[in-house]
């Protein structure tokens, strides 16, 4: 069968990797994929963008592709699986109604708050006199997010007043983020350890994956900007059995409920961040795609063909699949471009990538047969092991060979740091 991946970042690769692995795939387009898709095994670029919806619709019915899957946010959000369908193509992810938990943070607190999901108090502000009026609201440090889709760094945790309306001017005066940041949201902040949780849907079953702790600030022990995410590691050290027990309880349960009563066709993958302070579970967000860079350490965990899985899903019997996992501990480390998440150069060779046990590329180009740096996160790095003190001596010493001009990447993932 021939598969299309949509997207061309490291967690596409991931995807792409993973159904190539498959005896039932023979093909596995990637639009407009990356220097890691161009070279890999049954692997095929396409120079379709991602956000291309005619485009790749055109290609699926074109080329008879049996299954495609969407990487990014925004053509889920856009309608690229509503536009699919009306086509007869099998398609994996949410319709735009469903995509709306994670194209609007003010839609998705709502969503948690009719339906009973521990979530961080909030207020929505669309006048940014209002915001000011109210800028102290929860006490600081205090975290202001742009409504919309803002490629994950739409959100400023501010220690003090002059840095809440500073971030609250650039997002609605100054539009630093577009429309996205029209609206904004204010939220009180939440201490403790951060754990992620990707989920299985299809409209009746709710199926969660391995826990995954992510890792979003640029630099070690948690300061900086945030990032996409600069590294990650599974199973979480922190999600024991009574976690998990409350997750599925006062989380998963209720999304699925509210998923129903909502009447959302939601046929892929939910992604729930979570906050874990002691026993108190909260959630931070909703993303309606798999993770970056957590599919890059879920998909080598994973044991089940992920063709068998993704075909139960678009016809609902997710409940009939059982999920087997690899025991290691698997772990990504993040290798990003000097200046990210600002502005970054581009076009710097890199070098030592044949030393890597398995390496998914994020922004990197193929050029001359040479891999080049394309993007801000440049290369997620995979190790693993028995235990999380071998993952991370295994990914580390791969990190010492692989490497460009300017690369940054943080020496604490795979370590416990309270955010």
């Amino acid at each position: 069968m021939k598969v299309l991946i949509i997207g061309g970042g490291g967690r596409e690769h991931a995807l792409a990797w993973k159904f190539a692995q498959s005896d039932r795939v023979n093909k596995v387009f990637v639009a407009p994929g990356n220097g890691g898709t161009a070279t890999m095994n049954k692997g095929c670029n396409v120079n379709i963008a991602a956000d291309d919806i005619d485009a790749l619709k055109a290609f699926a019915k074109e080329e008879k592709v049996d299954m495609t899957l969407v990487g990014p946010e925004v053509p889920l959000v856009a309608g690229v699986v509503d536009a699919f369908r009306a086509e007869g193509l099998k398609i994996f992810g949410p319709d735009a109604d469903a995509a709306r938990l994670e194209g609007s943070k003010a839609f998705s607190k709502r969503f948690m708050e009719k339906y009973g999901i521990p979530t961080a108090s909030f207020k929505v502000f669309s006048d940014f006199e209002d915001a000011k009026e109210n800028v102290g609201v929860f006490g600081y440090p205090m975290v202001i997010k742009a409504d919309g889709l803002a490629a994950g760094k739409g959100v400023v945790i501010a220690k003090d007043e002059a840095e809440a309306l500073e971030a609250m001017e650039d997002m609605m005066v100054k539009k630093v983020f577009g429309e996205a940041g029209e609206t904004i949201l204010v939220e009180e902040f939440l201490g403790g350890l951060e754990a992620s949780i990707l989920c299985f849907v299809d409209g009746k079953t709710i199926m969660p994956l391995e826990s995954v702790q992510d890792y979003k600030r640029i630099f070690d022990n948690n300061e900086g900007p945030n990032t996409g995410g600069m590294g990650t590691y599974s199973p979480n050290l922190i999600y024991t059995d009574s976690i998990e027990d409350k997750v599925k309880e006062l989380v998963l349960e209720p999304v699925r409920k509210g998923l129903e009563a909502e009447n959302m066709d939601y046929k892929g993958v939910i992604f729930i961040g979570l906050m874990i302070d002691g026993k108190e579970i909260r959630v931070l967000e909703f993303n309606v795609r798999f993770g970056d860079p957590e599919t890059q350490v879920v998909m080598p965990k994973m044991k089940n063909d992920l063709v068998d899985v993704t075909e139960a899903i678009i016809d609902q019997r997710l409940s009939s699949v059982k999920l087997a996992w690899e025991e290691d501990t698997y772990i990504c480390v993040v290798m990003a471009s000097e200046g990210y998440p600002g502005s970054y150069p581009k076009g710097r060779p890199i070098s030592g990538l044949d030393a890597c046990n398995l390496v998914f590329h994020s922004g990197t180009k193929l050029q001359d047969d040479t891999v080049f740096t394309n993007g801000g996160r440049v290369l997620g790095v995979i190790g693993n092991g028995p235990t999380i003190k071998e993952a991370r001596k295994s990914v580390y010493k791969q990190l010492e060979t692989v490497g460009f001009e300017g690369a940054q990447y943080r020496t604490d993932i795979g370590m416990l740091i309270r955010n």
